[in-house]
């Protein structure tokens, strides 16, 4: 079927992966690298961080409980310090790419798991960034937040919404998630999953599977 749709996640695709910023904050406390992602794992739909993302907890609660999970494997550090590393630097030409998608009639859609924390969608630390990640979303046809929609990815459902407000089959889709826990419930439904690792991989992938001339951006 004709790929008419893009939909992407946010962090790690349209900005740098929070995940860097996390093992920068790890080495810098002389944690293990990883540490948060080994406690995100633990319980993935019902821990700290799946409720916060999903609005069933507050930033209180949400540093209370990540504080006793991260102690649970062994490491002393507080949700607050995590929350400081999720907004991650804009990536120029993964916005580029969404202006070229639009100037060729694709539809394009948002997917995030995000908090409410910090200002805006994409949980900026400042006025600046937040205007300019709202600049960046302007370019969506329709975009859903976990922390508003209280569902998160991997859960099929939002894929779905996201399908049903845009008016396209799943097909008709090409997703962008930087984990592939993200991609699998995507490609189960019939839509083309792409794995960004990067900027210049996720692009020349997304040129493939929309047949489009090689450098198109």
């Amino acid at each position: 079927m004709n790929k008419t749709t893009v939909i992407w996640d946010f962090g790690g695709v349209i900005t740098s992966s929070p995940f860097d910023a996390f093992n920068r904050m790890e080495e810098a406390r002389g944690m293990p690298v990883d540490s948060v992602r080994r406690i995100n794992a633990t319980n993935p739909d019902s821990n700290a961080w799946a409720l916060f993302e999903r609005a069933e907890i507050d930033a209180a609660e949400f540093d209370r409980r990540f504080a006793e999970e991260a102690r649970a494997v062994g490491v002393e550090l507080r949700g607050r310090d995590v929350l400081a590393c999720l907004s991650g630097d804009i990536r120029p030409r993964m916005v580029a790419a969404l202006d070229v998608l639009k100037s060729k009639g694709h539809k394009l859609g948002c997917i995030t798991n995000n908090v409410p924390a910090g200002k805006g969608a994409g949980m900026a630390g400042s006025d600046e960034k937040a205007m300019a990640i709202a600049d960046i979303m302007t370019r969506f046809d329709h975009v859903i937040e976990s922390s508003k929609a209280g569902v998160r990815k991997p859960d099929p459902r939002i894929y779905l919404m996201m399908c049903e407000t845009l008016a396209v089959e799943p097909a008709e889709c090409i997703y962008l998630d930087d984990l592939g826990i993200n991609c699998k419930p995507a490609a189960a439904l019939g839509m083309a999953a792409i794995k960004v690792t990067g900027e210049a991989q996720a692009l020349e992938a997304l040129g493939a599977a929309l047949d489009l001339e090689r450098g198109w951006l």
